[in-house]
């Protein structure tokens, strides 16, 4: 036996009934769909799964808790021992780290997470920083800056003149 000779077992593929093509369907006047003449003897959809008959619906019964955003602040995530390799002295805002591939886009936010360790001074501009993160820069001799969007625009249109 080869694979060109396999077969599905009998009985195993049935054909989809077709309803709903008349009285000489071989399936009668109501074409298998019973002696119901509303919603579920049309075409489409039937009744809708959440109906409840009258009762209140379970979806009503239980309480409404918790709130998400549409559109959530998705952070840029780096570690402060991924700022570690810069020199003391070094800035590190958006552009450095476009430049080094630390972040993707300059434009969406990024925050600093304060996982390892950091031993040289620097001046580091962010929109946010974890706790941690803020701690371990300044215990290192740095600086914690946060910024916001405004002032990438004027820093890119400020290196255009």
């Amino acid at each position: 036996m080869q694979v060109h000779d396999l077969r599905a077992p009998c009985g195993s593929r049935k054909k989809k009934r077709i309803l709903g093509r008349g009285r000489g369907s071989g399936r009668g006047k109501t074409s298998g769909r019973g002696q119901g003449r509303k919603q579920n003897a049309r075409a489409g959809r039937g009744i809708i799964n959440s109906l409840e008959g009258g009762q209140m619906p379970l979806i009503r019964r239980l309480p409404k808790v918790g709130f998400r955003s549409k559109r959530p602040i998705l952070y840029q995530v780096i570690k402060v021992g991924d700022l570690s390799r810069f020199k003391s002295g070094t800035v590190v805002d958006p552009f450095l780290l476009k430049d080094k591939g630390r972040i993707k886009n300059i434009y969406r936010p990024y925050k600093i997470l304060g996982v390892g360790e950091i031993k040289n001074a620097l001046t580091v501009k962010a929109y946010g920083f974890s706790k941690s993160a803020q701690e371990k820069i300044v215990n290192a001799g740095g600086q914690a800056e946060v910024i916001d969007q405004s002032m990438i625009k004027e820093a890119e249109m400020a290196s255009k003149k």
